[in-house]
């Protein structure tokens, strides 16, 4: 099963609004999900954005894989390169 960490289409037409889930890459876009992590929402100014952490943190670890506005949106809050310093950090320790 390749989990993939992509946005969920919500809202009304014309104004969208999206939650960040981990989902199996077989699902359509907005049918079934495993979990949910957080929200996007592009129509504030500016743009809100809710993630869990943690929870990012726990799928990327176990061979999540997010698609590249999901990617963008990690890199932003700076989960990507706290991910990366941890990784450093284990293969410091482990020398």
């Amino acid at each position: 099963m390749a989990v993939k960490l992509r946005l969920k289409r919500m809202g009304a037409k014309k104004r969208p609004f999206y939650r960040i889930v981990a989902a199996d890459s077989r699902y359509p876009r907005d049918g079934k999900f495993i979990e949910e992590i957080g929200y996007y929402n592009p129509l504030e100014n500016p743009v809100v954005v809710k993630l869990d952490k943690d929870l990012a943190k726990k799928w990327l670890n176990n061979g999540a894989t997010p698609t590249d506005t999901v990617r963008d949106i990690l890199s932003k809050q700076g989960i990507l390169k706290e991910l990366h310093d941890e990784k450093i950090s284990k293969k410091k320790v482990g020398k």
